[in-house]
């Protein structure tokens, strides 16, 4: 039976990773804010990712044959900004720091043990070329861009430096019923079928004409267990390779539930804090190194939205 830890098992991919692993038989070691639980034998108390000591202990103790480092600190583009030390410091020792003790963790006891880094597309802010690749410039343009950009070299210099394995998936977006309410799929989604279901008229959406990668996150989770189980590590762009409006998103969700969109949707840039970038990714890379495409395209990955809100309506 392998071992995994998951890193972040409480948020969307986590939750989904840890799923799939259980699925494939793995004993499952799941951390989030301090708590730990394994699905084995092994027992454990808190383990504080941000203390080298508890996640040297862990790793030692756990002996995993994969680590996945899903953590993040960050919030959605309707969020109201925080202070830029707070967020600095809050991103840079979940983003960065608290990565590094499990790469040392690794390198120091148990050199076996492979590691996936969550990046995110957000390291290439606005960037200059229409679809971005592994080669593509690094440009970050926010707090948690610059972070995630800064996790993705430290994984390169432990790769390159000690031979630890480490891969980092690119993630652009992938979308699930786990998100939370504020990012752009979950509000379209939940807002259509409230009004279906009379709840609500009206959904206010930021910027409708910005173009946005959207995949289905539990083929994203699928692609990163892909990835630590080929021989070669690296960075890959984890993405569909097609670009849609959110206007796009919000036409096919309301027609699938039979509704007119131009009745019930507003656009209000003012409710965006920051400001989006179009970014699409080219998953080639990935595709040719484990075979990995997405299940559903952007249509069904819609239909699925809605299937996990309990709408199972015929396509309109």
């Amino acid at each position: 039976m392998k071992r995994a830890i998951v890193v972040g098992c409480e948020g969307q991919d986590g939750r989904l990773l840890t799923g799939l692993l259980m699925r494939k038989k793995y004993e499952v070691l799941s951390i989030d804010k301090g708590i730990a639980r394994s699905t084995g034998r092994l027992r454990f108390k808190a383990v504080d990712i941000s203390s080298a000591k508890d996640v040297r202990q862990a790793v030692k103790r756990f002996r995993p044959d994969e680590i996945y480092y899903l953590a993040a600190f960050h919030h959605s583009s309707e969020d109201a900004p925080i202070e830029n030390l707070e967020l600095s410091a809050q991103s840079y020792k979940v983003n960065v720091f608290s990565l590094i003790n499990f790469l040392e963790a690794i390198k120091e006891a148990s050199p076996a043990t492979r590691l996936f880094y969550a990046a995110s597309s957000h390291i290439f802010g606005n960037a200059r070329s229409r679809i971005q690749d592994e080669n593509t410039p690094i440009n970050p343009v926010s707090i948690y861009g610059i972070t995630k950009a800064a996790g993705l070299f430290i994984c390169r210099f432990y790769r390159e430096r000690y031979s630890v394995f480490v891969s980092a998936g690119i993630l652009y977006n992938h979308e699930s019923s786990l998100r939370g309410e504020k990012f752009i799929s979950r509000k379209i989604i939940k807002g259509a079928m409230d009004i279906r279901k009379g709840r609500r008229k009206k959904i206010v959406l930021g910027d409708l004409s910005s173009t946005e990668d959207f995949g289905y996150a539990p083929d994203y989770v699928e692609a990163m267990h892909k990835i630590l189980n080929i021989a070669d590590s690296g960075d890959f762009i984890i993405a569909t390779g097609k670009g849609h409006s959110v206007l796009d998103f919000v036409k096919v969700t309301f027609g699938f539930l039979g509704l007119d969109w131009k009745q019930h949707v507003r656009e209000d840039r003012r409710v965006l804090a920051r400001q989006r970038y179009h970014l699409i990714g080219n998953p080639a890379k990935l595709r040719s190194m484990t075979s990995w495409k997405p299940s559903v395209d952007f249509r069904g990955m819609i239909r699925l939205l809605l299937a996990e809100e309990g709408f199972l309506g015929n396509e309109r």
